[in-house]
């Protein structure tokens, strides 16, 4: 009897492909789901998969399981196609939110999406975020990362025509702990077209940036 019954048509469905979230499953189940993307040669992608069983399970699978230990996701390649570049950004307040901006990239280039990753542009230092303002005005939609206060997020949005997807980090202390401050910010702000995903959920930001680009997003498999 399986653990897993995984909805490997959800992406033909809607776009989107039904991901691993590796956190609180065993060893056997990340294997038995990877066993089944082998078997039905599909690719595959696991979140917030652990630096030890990550690394052991590409050594053990070789050059098509490519594992950042950064974001802790993991992308099984059976036939992804080249990413193809795309004017969206991602933008983080400090290089600490760099797990939660990762973990969306890579979501986005396991659909097809090449999307560029400014970092560390907190607005303490406003310089480092005027400094891209050509780049975030051409943007269609930008995902903008923060913790502490989650000052970013306004800033952004008052800078951009773009959308702005808010996604609170869990960085910060006092209280900003846990991304609590950051996620009412990005729900209280009166800055327009601001929408927010939960605390650390890159994964859902990507999801929600590859609906609000489609149809022009590029399918993940060769035909």
């Amino acid at each position: 009897m399986t653990d897993l019954r995984f909805d490997w048509a959800r992406r033909d469905r809607t776009g989107v492909a039904e991901a691993v979230l590796a956190e609180g499953k065993s060893g056997a189940q990340i294997r038995q789901a990877i066993v089944g993307a082998q078997t039905r040669q599909s690719s595959l992608l696991l979140t917030r998969l652990a630096a030890a069983p990550g690394e052991e399970l590409a050594a053990e699978i070789g050059t098509a399981f490519d594992y950042d230990a950064v974001s802790r996701t993991a992308i099984l390649d059976h036939g992804l196609l080249p990413t193809t570049p795309c004017d969206a950004l991602i933008v983080t307040g400090g290089s600490s939110d760099l797990p939660v901006a990762r973990e969306a990239q890579r979501t986005l280039r396991f659909h097809g999406l090449d999307v560029g990753l400014l970092a560390d542009c907190g607005v303490a230092g406003l310089w480092r975020l005027t400094d891209h303002a050509d780049r975030l005005r051409a943007a269609p939609a930008i995902i903008a990362v923060a913790g502490m206060e989650g000052a970013l997020f306004p800033v952004v949005a008052g800078l951009t025509p773009a959308l702005v997807i808010a996604v609170p980090s869990s960085v910060g202390y006092g209280v900003a702990v846990g991304g609590r401050a950051a996620l009412s910010t990005a729900l209280a702000t009166c800055a327009p077209g601001v929408v927010t995903v939960n605390i650390d959920n890159g994964f859902g930001a990507a999801c929600a940036l590859i609906k609000i680009l489609r149809p022009g997003a590029a399918p993940a498999h060769a035909s």
